[in-house]
């Protein structure tokens, strides 16, 4: 049976209709589930008996339940529970600005990124779409406040579960949903190429963010196997073109593997790659792990990368760090439990 929370207005327009309905019946669901935040079907006032009872025979609105919660400064890291037992994990970090969560797409993932502790349990399922608006809603709820922006960057892989995805992306967006504006939803992909053209299109200029990590296609198909089947010059290609649809700057995000990929050579090679474009660079500290060879590049090789970044024209910031001490690194949390 279908989940409410993972029904766009559209779809649920479409649902009333079919069932011989006014399609305006949607909006009083989103806006009972969205503005009031009240889950019982049965608690819709201004929705007569007979309907709800329809909806209540063709929809769950079943939730994800928080199974642990790790704090720190300005960071909360929660491990969710899902309906088949299965373990994901989404991360709020407190800025300034606002208040941003990171969400998982999938349980585990196939990429294979041998820097990316989430890999390390491979993909179990896709979410479905109400698994990922929940945890928006289920956070909000535990913290009484509102989340302000979205990346799609924990636990799997984005693209490789689209629609689903897309799906979401529309719920949050929408004004009577959780009414999270475009500019402040990012999806992360590691490149699956044809999926990053078909982003393109979606009609909601969302921000895209890349996991490059290396600037030949030598070392990052070893460090990223995807890198075998998408190359490099594939991947800037689709950059250009979600660029010039949708306007929106790209976000490179590189991190920083102590001699592997923070040379001052391999920063001049990733300038090369990028000039003039309209992106800029997200340099990341290593989360070090105790399952991956890696090491964290020193702040001297981070300094150095990013000033030869600077000094090339590349537009480039390092990332604040948040919650290190918590099982920061995406998918340490779930992999602990599954030890």
């Amino acid at each position: 049976m279908p989940n409410l929370f993972g029904i766009t207005r559209d779809d649920l327009e479409k649902y009333f209709l079919s069932i011989g309905e006014k399609k305006y019946k949607a909006l009083q669901v989103y806006e009972w589930l969205y503005e009031q935040r009240v889950f019982n079907i049965d608690e819709f006032s201004n929705i007569k008996k007979e309907v709800r009872d329809k909806l209540k025979n063709d929809f769950t609105t079943d939730f994800i339940q928080i199974e642990k919660k790790q704090v720190a400064d300005l960071t909360e890291k929660y491990l969710f529970r899902l309906h088949d037992n299965e373990f994901i994990e989404a991360v709020v970090m407190h800025h300034d600005y606002g208040v941003s969560i990171c969400v998982s797409s999938q349980v585990g993932c196939n990429m294979g990124c041998r820097f990316c502790e989430s890999g390390r349990l491979k993909k179990v399922r896709n979410l479905d779409t109400y698994e990922m608006v929940e945890q928006i809603l289920a956070i909000e709820k535990d913290l009484g406040l509102k989340i302000n922006s979205v990346v799609i960057m924990g636990i799997g892989e984005p693209l490789d579960n689209y629609d689903n995805i897309v799906n979401f992306i529309k719920i949050i967006n929408d004004a009577k949903g959780l009414k999270i504006g475009a500019r402040h939803i990012t999806v992360s992909t590691c490149g699956l190429v044809p999926k990053i053209y078909d982003l393109s299109h979606i009609g909601i200029p969302i921000n895209l963010a890349i996991s490059f990590h290396a600037p030949t296609d030598e070392l990052r198909s070893k460090l990223m196997p995807v890198n075998k089947v998408y190359s490099i010059d594939a991947l800037i290609k689709a950059i250009r073109d979600f660029l010039q649809v949708t306007s929106r700057r790209v976000t490179i995000e590189y991190v920083m593997l102590n001699n592997v990929n923070d040379s001052i050579d391999d920063a001049k090679e990733l300038a090369h790659l990028f000039k003039g474009m309209n992106i800029y660079v997200n340099l990341i500290p290593y989360n070090e792990t105790n399952h991956l060879e890696f090491k964290r590049s020193s702040k001297n090789r981070i300094k150095a990368f990013y000033d030869t970044l600077k000094k090339e024209g590349i537009n480039v910031t390092i990332r604040k760090e948040f919650g290190r001490n918590i099982d920061a690194a995406c998918g340490q949390l779930r992999g602990r439990r599954s030890e």
